[in-house]
């Protein structure tokens, strides 16, 4: 295959992906995002960077985000919610970050592959995501990309997805959304 070809499959990839997404899980991870008074976003490499994306998204819907590890990210608390995006549902620094927020009040939600991992059983909302982990020995799809990738492209996806359900809700528009876009550029 070529590049263009690679990038085709990936697609259909995803679009074989987006269709096993659980509805229910989906809309009540969207209103306990609305309902919550702070969301804090964490996960480990790409997935990572993913809950990086989504929380700029929240910011611009008007939601107080935060990303775990940042310098200017406050202390979690009651009402507060942690979203956490792990493939595996195993990932040590995630699930000390599971176990911290539940003891200071606030609610988890878990986004992977595994509801019923570590991570999984911790969160009081959890959305299984279709994808296969880093070792590829698991998961709900074959897939010719590497590691967890079709897993993080998902998670992307179902951000993006959560964040024009919280504009339909709300009757945000995409301008006034901008009109809290970074500006000192």
């Amino acid at each position: 295959m070529n590049t263009v070809q690679y990038a085709e499959e990936i697609i259909n990839e995803l679009q074989r992906s987006v269709s096993r997404l659980p509805v229910q899980e989906a809309e009540e991870l969207a209103e306990r995002v609305l309902r919550a008074k702070r969301i804090f976003l964490a996960g480990a490499g790409r997935s990572g960077l993913m809950g990086r994306a989504f929380a700029m998204r929240l910011m611009h819907a008007g939601k107080e985000a935060y990303v775990v590890g940042e310098t200017v990210t406050p202390g979690i608390a009651d009402g507060d919610l942690l979203i956490l995006g792990s493939g595996s549902g195993e990932t040590q620094s995630l699930i000390a970050m599971a176990n911290k927020a539940k003891a200071l009040g606030a609610g988890v939600a878990a986004l992977t592959i595994n509801p019923e991992s570590t991570i999984g059983r911790l969160a009081n909302d959890t959305v299984k995501l279709p994808g296969a982990p880093k070792d590829q020995a698991a998961g709900s799809g074959s897939t010719i990309q590497p590691m967890a990738s079709l897993f993080e492209q998902t998670l992307l996806l179902f951000y993006d997805a959560v964040i024009l359900r919280l504009m339909d809700k709300t009757g945000q528009t995409t301008t006034q959304m901008f009109g809290k876009h970074a500006n000192l550029e």
